[in-house]
């Protein structure tokens, strides 16, 4: 037995210095994460030009703007239920929409994640759809997603405002 204790000392000390060597010499990642396109303020701007290029689209009654800026598998959310993107653009086509007038006010953009941000705001518009007036003051919320470092509307819905 004291023979085989020098041999376990000295064995402990080179697996101790083994792994000290292990973790001090740590290689560095294959490749440094990416760095993001659009920096956080860049970002909020593309967003609430976006957001407003589709109300200018609304009221210019120009499906191609909503699109080429709703992503794939957008969600609208309305009065009416919940729709794809397919189903929604269908129906804004199909609508008589007259809009005289729109303004956005209390804009606010928060991020969700560097690819996720809902945008918020109250919009007051004088506006007739089929017909019918459209609520002269609303609350929106619309999220959008980057994709392939361009900004799409993902999901929209409004609130009608007391």
């Amino acid at each position: 037995m004291i023979t085989r204790l020098p041999l376990v000392i000295v064995l402990t000390f080179v697996f101790a210095a083994f792994a000290h060597a292990q973790t001090s010499t740590a290689s560095p990642s294959p490749s440094p994460a990416p760095k993001p396109g659009m920096s956080r303020a860049q970002s909020q701007r593309a967003i609430i030009a976006t957001e407003r290029k589709l109300w200018e689209a609304w009221k210019n009654k120009d499906m191609k703007a909503f699109r080429s800026n709703l992503s794939a598998d957008a969600i609208m959310i309305g009065d009416s239920g919940v729709a794809d993107k397919k189903t929604a653009v269908s129906a804004m086509e199909g609508m008589a929409c007259e809009v005289t007038s729109y303004e956005l006010s209390d804009i606010k953009v928060t991020f969700l994640n560097s690819s996720t941000a809902i945008i918020t705001y109250k919009s007051a518009q004088d506006a007739t759809c089929g017909g019918e007036k459209v609520p002269p003051s609303v609350w929106s919320s619309s999220v959008y997603v980057m994709r392939n470092g361009r900004w799409y509307a993902a999901s929209h819905q409004e609130t009608t405002a007391k």
